[in-house]
């Protein structure tokens, strides 16, 4: 069964490399085209192989995300990118939060568009701010069966981490994987 499944996701992948617009710089100064090989497009598809609900979704969404941030990294001097904002200010390929929550939506909707999202459906990024400083956005799905919402944030990571994901409530509370 479990091989069907998988067979059946891979179905779904085109045959072909797909591209994606992403940004770097701070704010998108910098617009690119990453290609998504078709090898690539597989070993993203695996991740959603075999899920059985949304909460294992939600765990290969994060992998995933740190794949797509992989494989731009490969393309882009987006390799470069730190964790947050202080530990690359300056270097070409940085990303802050903005840059994240727009390449971290185009990746989402790249996998809805593949059928790999069953759980989920790919939502506006989000912002939070805390008495009007510190803004952070973040990318925001939404599970299907009971519209709970959740943030997938990369920007707390270097490239190629895996995303983190949070209740939305929380994290507008502040929650970050340092706290």
């Amino acid at each position: 069964m479990r091989l069907a499944i998988f067979l059946l996701s891979l179905w779904s992948l085109p045959a072909t490399a797909a591209d994606i617009s992403i940004c770097y710089n701070y704010g998108c100064a910098v617009k690119a085209e990453i290609t998504i090989s078709n090898k690539q497009q597989v070993q993203i598809g695996q991740l959603f192989a075999n899920v059985p609900d949304a909460q294992s979704e939600r765990t290969a969404i994060a992998l995933a995300i740190g794949l797509f941030e992989t494989f731009a990294g490969e393309q882009t001097p987006t390799f470069r990118d730190k964790g947050g904002n202080e530990n690359d200010d300056g270097v070409d390929g940085r990303m802050d939060c903005i840059d994240h929550s727009t390449n971290t939506t185009a990746y989402l909707h790249f996998l809805a568009d593949r059928g790999l999202l069953r759980f989920h459906r790919v939502r506006n990024p989000v912002k939070r701010a805390p008495m009007l400083v510190n803004v952070h956005w973040a990318a925001l799905i939404e599970e299907i069966d009971n519209m709970h919402d959740f943030v997938v944030d990369s920007w707390f990571f270097d490239n190629g981490h895996p995303a983190a994901i949070f209740d939305l409530n929380d994290w507008l509370r502040g929650d970050s994987p340092n706290v």
